[in-house]
């Protein structure tokens, strides 16, 4: 999936007047911690659901906040695929249409 971004000159900056910025437009991911993006997907899905949507044992079997970031912080292909889905989930809240 590809997000569009935009490079712009940042004006009366700290950066080089000949490197431009890059400012991430339409993505969700932008700005967003990775345990807030958990908390919302958690209080939407619930732990139960969310191990059904995605096969990682954190989310299975014992599931805390706690355990969970220190395995997506350290697993790039599950922490991917939690992205994935919190971004599905802003597509379909902003499309009205039901998870």
């Amino acid at each position: 999936m590809s997000l569009s971004k935009r490079i712009t000159r940042k004006e009366g900056g700290s950066a080089p007047a000949n490197k431009p910025q890059i400012t991430q437009v339409n993505n969700p991911l932008h700005g967003v911690k990775l345990a807030d993006l958990l908390d919302i997907l958690v209080e939407t899905y619930g732990w139960e659901e969310m191990g059904r949507k995605i096969n990682i044992r954190c989310f299975q079997e014992n599931p805390t906040k706690k355990s969970s970031l220190k395995f997506l912080r350290t697993t790039p292909w599950a922490r991917e695929k939690v992205e994935a889905l919190y971004v599905r989930y802003v597509e379909n809240s902003q499309s009205g249409t039901s998870q």
